[in-house]
C-alpha cells in the first residue's frame, strides 16, 4: 500500500506543476485523486514468495551461495563446524548418523537434540535451515527405521507393501504418509525416495529397490507416494534415478553404458519421473545417476553430462531441484581435471552436490568462479532453486532469517 500511495502522491505532484505554468486552472482542470480502482493489484502469493527468495539471495555472499548447493554426507567428526565453515545446504544421514560412537542406537531425545544442533548451527550462520535427508526407500535401503528406538520395524519395500496389500491402491500412499510424519518428527525433511527406475527383472541390480512392475504400475506407485508426501507437508520426496537404472550395473564400482534408444526411455523410463513431477507440485527433486545414456550423451555420465539435463528440463519440462548421485562414486572419479567433479556437475546443471568430498570440492568451485572458468550466474540460478523449494517445503519461514 505505502506504493500505491507514493506513486499517486507523485502523478499527482506532476499534474499540477504542469498547471502551474500559466493561466490559473479552472475548478473543470484540477486533476482527480487516483480512484481505489486504478491502484496496482497486490501481488500474489507467488510474486511474495520470488520477493523473498531474491531478497535472501541477493544477502548471500559467494561462498555462501556456493555452500548453499552443497547437499553432503554428515561427516563423523566437526558436523556442526563445518556447517559454518562451509555454509552447507544439508546433511545427508547414513547408518552411522543413527548411533553413538560405541555403535549403539541413539535414542529419540538423543538424535533429535543432534539435529537440532545443527539446524542451529545454520541459523547462527547463514540463517537458512539446513536440508536433513535420508534414504528410506524401504527394503534393503533404510536408515533411520532400522533404529528401535526410533521405529518398531524398519520400512517396507515397494515389492512387500504390493504384495501385502493385495490390489488394495491406497497402500502407498498409507505408507508414505506414516513414513513422512515419522521422518518429520525426527527433524528429516528429505526423503531420498521413491525409487522411480523400472525393472521387471529380479538380476538387475536396481531390482530390490523398485516396484518390480512395469512403466505405468511404477509411474501410479510414484505418483501415489509423491502426492502423499506433499500431503503431509514439510517434506521433501526426490525421485531417482534418473534417466533410469534399467539392467545397468551398479555404478557405485564402475561406469554403467546404457544403450537404449531414446524412444524406449519416453515410452517407459520417463513416465514414473513424470508422474513423480505433476504429483509433487515443487516438492519433489530428481537425482540424476551416473549411468551414460548413449542415446543423448556417449561420453559423460548422466549427472555431469549437460545435454542430459537439458533433456530433464525442456522434455519433460521439470524446473524445480535437480542433484547428482554420490559424485565420490568411481563411476565419475575420472572425469574432472584435478579432482574438481562438483566444478563440472554443476556446469552440467545440477542444483545440489551429494557428495562426501565437500571439503576438497567446495573449495574447487570456488577456485573455478574466481579464475573465470564457472559463470558466478550458474550458482545463482542453483542457489535460487535450492532456496525456493526450501521455501516450498516451509524451511524458511519469515523472519527466521538472522541478518
Amino acid at each position: 500500500m505505502r506504493r500505491s500511495f507514493a506513486a499517486g502522491l507523485a502523478a499527482l505532484t506532476l499534474l499540477l506543476l504542469a498547471g502551474c505554468g500559466g493561466s490559473k486552472a479552472s475548478p473543470s482542470e484540477v486533476p482527480e485523486q487516483p480512484s481505489e480502482e486504478s491502484a496496482p493489484p497486490e501481488p500474489t502469493a507467488e510474486e511474495l514468495a520470488a520477493r523473498e527468495i531474491e531478497t535472501i539471495l541477493s544477502s548471500l555472499t559467494l561462498e555462501e551461495k556456493v555452500g548453499q548447493l552443497f547437499f553432503v554426507r554428515c561427516p563423523a567428526e566437526h558436523a556442526i563446524e563445518d556447517i559454518g565453515t562451509y555454509h552447507l545446504g544439508g546433511y545427508l544421514l547414513f547408518g552411522r548418523d543413527y548411533q553413538d560412537a560405541a555403535g549403539s542406537w541413539l535414542t529419540e531425545e538423543q538424535f533429535v537434540q543432534t539435529i537440532t544442533a545443527y539446524q542451529d548451527a545454520a541459523l547462527a550462520d547463514t540463517g537458512i535451515p539446513l536440508l536433513i535427508g535420508s534414504d528410506e526407500e524401504g527394503g534393503t535401503v533404510t536408515r533411520a527405521s532400522r533404529n528401535p528406538n526410533l521405529f518398531s520395524s524398519p520400512f517396507r519395500s515397494p515389492q512387500q507393501i504390493a504384495a501385502e496389500a493385495g490390489g488394495r491402491g491406497e497402500a502407498f500412499a498409507e505408507d508414505a504418509l506414516e513414513k513422512s510424519n515419522g521422518l518429520k518428527n525426527l527433524g528429516i525433511n528429505v526423503n531420498l525416495s521413491p525409487v522411480a527406475d523400472v525393472s521387471t527383472e529380479p538380476k538387475d541390480f536396481i531390482y530390490d529397490r523398485t516396484l518390480g512392475q512395469d512403466a505405468q504400475s511404477t509411474a501410479d506407485y510414484v505418483a501415489s507416494v509423491v502426492a502423499a508426501v506433499r500431503e503431509a507437508g514439510g517434506m521433501g520426496s526426490v525421485l531417482k534415478h534418473f534417466p533410469g537404472y534399467g539392467n545397468n550395473v551398479d555404478t557405485h564400482t564402475g561406469i554403467a553404458v546404457d544403450q537404449r534408444s531414446l524412444e524406449s526411455f519416453f515410452s517407459s523410463d520417463f513416465l514414473p519421473f513424470q508422474a513423480g513431477i505433476r504429483a509433487g507440485g515443487g516438492t519433489a527433486a530428481v537425482l540424476v545417476s551416473h549411468n551414460i545414456m548413449t542415446a543423448v550423451d556417449e561420453t559423460l555420465p548422466s549427472s555431469l553430462s549437460p545435454a542430459v539435463h537439458q533433456l530433464l528440463r525442456e522434455d519433460l519440462g521439470f524446473d524445480g531441484v535437480v542433484m547428482t548421485d554420490d559424485l565420490a562414486m568411481d563411476a565419475v572419479a575420472a572425469y574432472a581435471q584435478d579432482g574438481a567433479v562438483a566444478v563440472l556437475a554443476l556446469e552440467a546443471g545440477n542444483d545440489l552436490i551429494i557428495t562426501t568430498d565437500y571439503r576438497t570440492q567446495i573449495p574447487k568451485v570456488m577456485q573455478a568462479l574466481e579464475a573465470g572458468e564457472l559463470e558466478e550466474s550458474v550458482i545463482d540460478a542453483a542457489c535460487r532453486r535450492v532456496l525456493t523449494w526450501k521455501q516450498t517445503l516451509g524451511l524458511l519461514l519469515p523472519g527466521e532469517r538472522i541478518s
